[in-house]
């Protein structure tokens, strides 16, 4: 009942919510495969890989192969990302914190999550939100480029090894270059973590359609948004 008194905003072209759900598929495979790849939970005092890894099935290879595959179609994947940042202006909402929107919305949100006040203001994406998916953009091109750094070590030859072999040297050695790879991928866990709770957190409380705007592209607001000028001239749209 409530949800048919609510205006419908489409945010989420067709090309984020792709690259949001290759982004989901490749994390998890990545996470995984690399846990393994770190700590291949070896059996015993003889250095024997479990039992699945026999015949070469889920071997040490079979999971570095997967793993770097992923690797490859995660990079790939934003190159829609980047097509609908450029024709859907619901796409660009990234944080502006030269604005004093995005300062108040940051003390807003804030408040609202820490039980200070009911409810936040509304807004098509929260300053909050906005940073959190800046921060884990930045999170995948470390680990993009500690990755494709570690990967061409095996084969310095190669015309990318030229391009990422030196992060080897500028990020101290490969062992940092490792740590650095791998506490990272820990902390997008952590984002995914929170951001799957806080999308269902906010469906229960707001019912805008949070989790389903991914999948239909819509949200659903009883009131304005306060950033609405993201997505459409307001000042264009009053004067009409």
């Amino acid at each position: 009942m409530r949800q048919g008194a609510m205006k419908p905003y489409y945010l989420f072209s067709p090309w984020t919510r792709i690259f949001h759900w290759v982004m989901v598929i490749c994390t998890f495979i990545l996470f995984f495969t690399g846990l393994y790849i770190g700590n291949p939970f070896f059996l015993g005092t003889q250095g024997m890989e479990p039992t699945f890894a026999v015949n070469n099935v889920l071997s040490m290879e079979v999971i570095r192969y997967i793993h770097f595959i992923a690797g490859y179609v995660l990079v790939i994947s934003f190159i829609p990302r980047i097509y609908g940042f450029i024709i859907n202006p619901g796409d660009r909402l990234l944080p502006k914190p030269w604005t004093k929107l995005y300062w108040t919305g940051i003390i807003d949100t804030k408040m609202h999550y820490m039980f200070m006040r009911s409810k936040h203001r509304p807004y098509l994406r929260n300053s909050l939100a906005r940073s959190g998916y800046l921060a884990v953009y930045l999170m995948f091109l470390i680990e993009a480029i500690t990755g494709f750094a570690m990967y061409y070590m095996v084969d310095p030859n190669r015309f990318l090894a030229k391009i990422f072999g030196p992060y080897t040297n500028w990020l101290v050695n490969e062992y940092m270059v490792h740590m650095i790879h791998h506490y990272v991928a820990w902390f997008i866990i952590l984002f995914v973590i929170v951001h799957v709770y806080m999308a269902i957190r906010a469906d229960f409380t707001e019912k805008g359609g949070e989790v389903s705007a991914m999948f239909s592209g819509i949200k659903y607001m009883e009131e304005e948004p306060d950033d609405l000028g993201d997505i459409i001239d307001t000042k264009k749209s009053k004067a009409k």
